[in-house]
């Protein structure tokens, strides 16, 4: 409901307003639109995490385009990532097609990276990534960023909220919360 008072989990602490995020949004959709535009596009949902982002989007775009996903995991409910798990790889829609890569945070790279290399071995004829967050971590040489963002960027701490999830709850929340250091 409009004006209801969302309890969060105990320790919580908001690290990016709600309207921070719907500007950023606001921002990425106006990037993307030409794109969708140009036709021929699918935007590629990487679940779980991509589907909030892959939503806000879907508000704000126009035109003719196609939504799908894929599904690859590398944290399995837990807070540190492990090797990555692919659930469902890009369907045969993509073949052909420019495909939008959406996800929720771009860390280390490696899952956005994949997600490219799938799309393009499935037949895709283009690529192009879109990212709502990037978090400040170091990343490996040769790992591509981004093509596109909100322009949000988050602190190295394990953070939650519009699709980032901590243990498997809270992706719904509209802002980006972490948890106090000293609430563990």
């Amino acid at each position: 409901m409009a004006g209801e008072v969302v309890k969060l989990p105990p320790g919580a602490q908001e690290l990016v307003s709600s309207a921070r995020v719907d500007a950023g949004f606001d921002a990425l959709a106006a990037d993307l639109g030409p794109l969708v535009a140009a036709g021929n596009a699918v935007l590629l949902g990487v679940m779980n995490g991509g589907l909030v982002p892959l939503v806000r989007l879907i508000d704000r775009l126009q035109g003719d385009y196609s939504v799908s996903y894929c599904h690859v995991t590398r944290y399995r409910g837990q807070t540190s990532g492990g090797a990555l798990e692919w659930i469902r790889r890009p369907a045969d829609e993509v073949r052909g097609r420019h495909v939008i890569v959406v996800d929720d945070v771009f860390d280390a790279g490696l899952t956005l990276q994949d997600v490219r290399h799938a799309c393009l071995e499935a037949g895709a004829a283009r690529v192009t990534t879109a990212v709502a967050f990037v978090k400040e971590v170091p990343r490996d040489a040769g790992i591509a960023p981004p093509d596109f963002t909100t322009g949000l960027t988050l602190p190295n701490r394990y953070v939650f909220g519009c699709g980032m999830d901590l243990h498997n709850r809270w992706r719904q929340l509209r802002g980006i919360y972490a948890l106090r250091p000293e609430s563990g």
